[in-house]
């Protein structure tokens, strides 16, 4: 494993923001430390990039424990959501400033430059000053830099939030491609989702200083391991039911079959929003319920709705659309709701 990190512990007086934390990245691997606000993901970052102490536990690069180690001996690249370039520098020597504090001789610094920028499409911008840059621009500079000196380990702090969405996709293709081209083994962090299904070899979700789960961005949709991932993870919604001879009675749509092995007692079933058929579509599903459209949410390709069940409780549903589609339902309609046994999915309690 390129990174380590085993038992980190981190404590703001009687906060405590990393809670035994276990992770392993494989070399070039990119993984993303996904959890909302507060989860303590930046806390992990910081203790990776040597900003912050740990109060137990222990930090391993390529074998190596940096626990204690300063930033500058970690061999570990950095960008940030507000870029943090120098202003008062051009391109170039942004791009150059960890070269030069390696001391690294001229010739190398100005041939690693160029390359640093060609990579990140800045050829010929090498002169100009931040403040002439765009937002995107600007944060390609600063990837240019934590790059150009050849990390070990590459940690992406939130790097698209300052960006419009359009540019922050086209951004976050890049830097999956760049960082698969260099083999980079890359720490990202974020709390949007959709980035990190996008972006992802594994996720790690966290929350309250722990992490609940850690896999390929399919296996955490398709099957979560908790609830809170589930309901983390995308759209979801979560059917509270009583588990009885392998089948379960879900308000709404009566007794649904489940896994063998599942043993009687209450259940929570995770089935999501795009698993969900609704009107003439129902039909064929083996499982069935009705229910009223609340709110419509028109999306482009797609269609949002969300509707109350017979039985109690409301389900949220996603309906592709083509061009020529009618609405799929009117608010205020009764609609049959279907969906196939098979996407459900039992979310472990505890």
């Amino acid at each position: 494993m390129e990174l380590s990190v085993k038992g980190i512990v981190r404590r703001f007086g009687q906060v405590v923001a990393l809670g035994g934390v276990d992770l392993d990245v494989a070399e070039g691997e990119f993984l993303t430390i996904l959890g909302p606000s507060g989860s303590g993901k930046t806390t992990l970052l910081k203790t990776v990039a040597g900003f912050e102490i740990p109060d137990e536990g222990r930090v391993l690069l390529g074998g190596e424990d940096v626990t204690l180690a300063p930033p500058r001996r970690r061999d570990v690249g950095m960008v940030f959501q507000n870029y943090a370039l120098f202003p008062h520098m051009s391109v170039a020597q942004n791009v150059a400033f960890p070269l030069e504090m390696r001391r690294r001789p001229r010739e190398e610094i100005a041939r690693r430059v160029a390359e640093a920028l060609r990579l990140v499409e800045l050829e010929g911008y090498g002169e100009r000053l931040p403040r002439q840059l765009s937002g995107g621009q600007q944060q390609r500079v600063a990837l240019a830099r934590a790059i150009v000196f050849g990390p070990r380990l590459l940690l992406l702090d939130e790097p698209f939030g300052a960006l419009d969405r359009k540019l922050r996709e086209a951004l976050q293709l890049e830097v999956r491609r760049l960082q698969r081209r260099l083999r980079l083994t890359t720490l990202f962090i974020t709390h949007d989702q959709e980035e990190a299904l996008i972006m992802s070899d594994r996720i790690a979700v966290m929350d309250k200083g722990r992490i609940e789960q850690v896999g390929p961005p399919g296996d955490l949709y398709a099957r979560p391991a908790t609830r809170f991932v589930a309901d983390f993870l995308g759209e979801s919604n979560l059917l509270d039911g009583a588990a009885r001879n392998r089948s379960a009675s879900i308000p709404g749509f009566g007794a649904v079959p489940l896994p063998a092995g599942q043993p009687d007692g209450p259940v929570t079933l995770l089935l999501r929003p795009e698993a969900l058929r609704v009107a003439a579509d129902a039909a064929a599903m083996p499982c069935r319920g009705q229910g009223r459209v609340v709110e419509t949410v028109f999306l482009g390709q797609s269609a949002k709705l969300r509707l109350a069940l017979d039985g109690g409780g409301e389900v949220l549903a996603r309906l592709s659309l083509r061009p020529s589609d009618p609405p799929p339902a009117r608010e205020g309609e009764t609609v049959a709701i279907g969906f196939a046994p098979e996407d459900l999915h039992v979310v472990p309690r505890g």
